[in-house]
């Protein structure tokens, strides 16, 4: 009787096996130990490999610990479900303590280790089973393979390939697939791909692995074939394959293949599986058909992160900012996992749309959620607050990133040199090197956008060095960004080369170069440059228009100008701004047309800003039209009250009429009101280092010879001509007082100092904030000539090549 009721509980416990019912299996087994009947070994098995399935590794310990007998197939399910488990160290415990070790039980141990990162373990444990006499079998490569892709490991791989050819395993189609998968993910596509084309047997797997390798190798064209291939060789593709090439559409945008393999996914039931309907979402969000994406996504039965990922990533990045923030307000309303890939998206989104506040809500939820250490998180931080200008939260995050990579580096650096914080940017691409950080051509480029705006050439030519030694190629971004730090530091002619040599232009490099001969005095190249851009069928912009009005601004081109102007709006359909209507009244009233300019003015569809009044006060005060100048720096003081500009060129403008009551008026007010006109400064750069002056300036090291210098280069021009212009004085000191400030203006230092510091035959080059003083600028082209030395000044307007007594701007700034 009782062998009967042993006979019939394991004939219950049979069923419940069969049926994979593990509740009801655990309950009969619970019932059978209860009576001191134990299942045989082979049900014994099952069992614990059905909860080592279940991820019920506790319970199966349990039933593992009561089992009489044990075999090798015991062993191995208890060693494979400690590391499904990522119970490592269990599983090598109970793996040394197997009483014999066959393939598989290396197997199911390689395999843990691989799948759960620990290559290295993988790899010594495969090396070790060959030193122990085991020959691997097609689990054993297919494990140790997948060690080998995850870092990946190329040499590894390589090694472990000479093996499979070595044991004859070269023709199996599961040690192939992993060979082809290992080689794709090596970045080796080539390699993989002569594999798949010598195996005879493919099954889907191969195939889907060969489609996978391409497509994640950037060969979408190749991986959409060789899926079309397996089409017509009558192999089934699975639940990823269609991901696999879904992905390939989606990086070259071919929609309409996208399409297509839609249709074959709902024709061979694939629709409803999660992994194809998150591709397919993915798919047409980066072919920009979001309203299919959305579609796909509504009527997902399981909707998961990652198509919800999709969607987002999708709007943000065809400029969909505030419904990308949408789709993520639903997301987290309905308890959807955000993840790591979430967060990045939507913080893309807060940068772009200058979102601070609401950036900093979600950097509170990443804190909450213990997202924050996570690198791809951490750079969307340093990212969104960096484009937001917040830089010192940018830098907080920065700091406690445990791995800051040249993403983050690079977001940091670009953030400081867009907002005007050069020098900071020009350190941080400094420690950037100095830590180790390989850099990327973004980074490059904004240490190059951070030497423009210092102006310190050497620093932007060690960097040009850098990018050549990089291996990068041709970069179109650090390409535009040497054209305009070349043309900023003045050598246009450099600026020039580089463009010349450029493979492929855009917009961007032809404005630079039209800017750059602009403000360089050399507007009638910039517009022969403007003429060619059209001519190679580039489209101007609204910067480039910017350019070319600046250019024609100073180079007296009104005709050329007034045909540019009107060409916005007729030819290009580029509506003109408040910028392109002050380059217009700058370039009239400079050529003397001051009715013609009030007359724009008050033709202006759009109110008028600051730079508009401005251009017209800086009119006035030149032809002496004080009335309209008047009305001029009223408007601009409404607008900037603490701008010194308005009140110092009224104030000069009513002092050359001779109306000294009224300039002293309006000195009068400047200083009531607490309005300090910013003090000029002039530097230059010697050796990589910045030589900074201002007017009589004595904190110079060597200020005793600049000064004596500079008595005798006065004493020199003045023989030659050279008649000083004490308008440019102060007003409230005598005629030799006058005479003396003059000779000690900031910029008359700084070239003093270039004559001392800087080889013979080298330029000198200067940097002033203001604009240059008309009596430097005429002693400057004595000094030119006097001292056969070409002297290039950047003002704050434009950039003046001194040489042979003569200005590139002839003396029309």
């Amino acid at each position: 009787m009782k062998r009967f009721c042993s006979w019939k509980w394991q004939q219950t416990l049979e069923c419940c096996l069969h049926h994979n019912d593990l509740e009801r299996a655990k309950l009969v087994h619970g019932l059978m130990l209860s009576r001191g009947i134990h299942p045989p070994i082979v049900s014994a098995n099952r069992f614990l490999d059905m909860l080592s399935e279940a991820g019920e590794i506790d319970q199966a310990v349990k039933v593992f610990d009561k089992m009489r007998q044990r075999d090798e197939y015991s062993w191995n399910t208890m060693i494979k479900g400690y590391a499904r488990s990522r119970l490592l160290a269990e599983a090598r415990l109970l793996f040394e303590q197997a009483p014999a070790r066959v393939p598989i039980t290396w197997s199911s141990l390689i395999s843990g280790y691989a799948l759960n990162g620990c290559e290295d373990e993988a790899l010594e444990l495969f090396w070790r089973m060959q030193s122990e006499g085991l020959k691997p079998n097609e689990y054993t490569f297919g494990s140790v393979l997948r060690a080998c892709a995850v870092r990946p490991r190329l040499s590894c791989g390589q090694q472990v390939h000479a093996h499979v050819l070595k044991t004859g395993f070269d023709s199996n189609v599961f040690v192939v697939t992993g060979l082809v998968d290992m080689y794709a993910k090596c970045r080796r596509v080539h390699e993989a791909t002569n594999l798949f084309s010598i195996t005879p047997e493919r099954n889907t797997v191969l195939w889907t692995a060969m489609v996978s390798g391409l497509s994640q190798n950037g060969e979408g064209r190749k991986a959409m074939e060789i899926f079309r291939e397996m089409h017509r060789s009558g192999s089934r593709p699975n639940q990823f394959t269609f991901p696999s090439v879904l992905t390939a559409c989606a990086s070259i945008s071919d929609i309409d293949f996208g399409t297509q393999i839609h249709n074959h996914i709902i024709q061979t039931g694939f629709g409803p599986n999660v992994f194809v309907e998150s591709a397919l979402v993915d798919m047409y969000s980066k072919c920009g058909d979001l309203s299919s994406a959305q579609l796909v996504l509504d009527n997902m039965i399981v909707a998961d992160e990652v198509s919800w990922n999709s969607m987002i990533g999708g709007c943000v990045r065809h400029g969909l900012q505030a419904r990308a923030l949408c789709i993520f307000k639903r997301m987290h309303e309905t308890a959807m996992r955000i993840d790591d890939f979430t967060y990045p998206s939507v913080l893309n989104s807060f940068a772009s749309l200058n979102e601070l506040k609401h950036g900093q809500s979600v950097h509170s939820m990443i804190v909450k959620t213990g997202f924050g250490t996570h690198k791809h998180v951490g750079n969307a931080l340093v990212d969104m607050y960096a484009k937001c200008g917040s830089l010192g939260y940018a830098s907080s995050v920065f700091i406690t990133m445990p791995e800051p990579d040249v993403i983050s580096w690079t977001s940091l650096i670009t953030g400081y040199a867009h907002h005007g914080f050069h020098e900071d940017a020009l350190r941080l691409f400094c420690d950037m090197k100095d830590a180790g950080i390989s850099t990327d051509e973004f980074a490059l480029a904004s240490a190059l956008s951070a030497c423009a705006g210092l102006t310190v050439l050497e620093v932007g030519r060690q960097i040009h060095v850098i990018f050549i030694k990089s291996g990068f190629g041709s970069s179109l971004s650090i390409e535009n960004s040497l054209v305009t730090m070349y043309a900023k530091c003045g050598c246009i002619m450099d600026a020039h080369t580089v463009f010349d040599l450029m493979p492929d232009r855009d917009v961007v490099s032809w404005t630079a170069l039209i800017v750059g001969h602009a403000q360089n005095g050399r507007g009638n190249v910039s517009v022969e440059l403007y003429e060619k851009m059209l001519r190679s069928g580039t489209k101007p912009d609204f910067i480039t228009f910017v350019g070319v009005l600046f250019a024609c601004s100073h180079a007296g081109l009104v005709e050329d100008g007034r045909y540019y102007f009107e060409s916005m709006s007729k030819i290009h359909g580029i509506s003109p701004s408040t910028e392109h209507y002050a380059c217009m009244i700058d370039l009239l009233g400079r050529a003397g047309q001051i009715d013609a300019a009030e007359e724009l003015l008050n033709e202006m569809p759009i109110k008028p800003d600051a730079t508009v009044w401005k251009a017209l006060l800086s009119a006035c005060r030149v032809h002496g039209k004080i009335e309209l100048g008047e009305m001029a720096a009223c408007n601009l003081l409404a607008l900037e009250p603490q701008n010194a500009v308005p009140y110092i060129l009224l104030s000069h403008m009513y002092s050359s009429a001779g109306k000294w009551e009224e300039a002293a008026k309006i000195r009068r007010l400047m200083k009531s009101r607490g309005v300090t006109k910013e003090p000029g400064c002039s530097w230059i750069e010697v050796n990589n280092t910045v030589h900074a002056f201002l007017a009589e300036d004595r904190g110079h090291p060597r200020m005793a010879e600049i000064y004596s210098k500079i008595d005798l280069v006065m004493s020199l021009i003045k023989e030659a001509g050279y008649v000083p212009d004490r308008a440019c004085a102060l007003h409230d000191v005598d005629e030799e007082g006058k005479e003396i400030g003059l000779a000690y203006h900031s910029e008359k230092l700084a070239v003093a100092f270039g004559l001392l510091a800087v080889p013979p035959g080298c330029p000198i080059r200067v940097v002033k904030n203001l604009r240059v003083c008309g009596d430097c600028h005429s002693a400057i082209k004595y000094i030119s000539k006097v001292f056969s030395r070409k002297i290039i000044v950047r003002d704050s307007n434009c950039y003046h090549h001194f040489s042979e007594g003569a200005c590139s701007c002839r003396d029309y700034w």
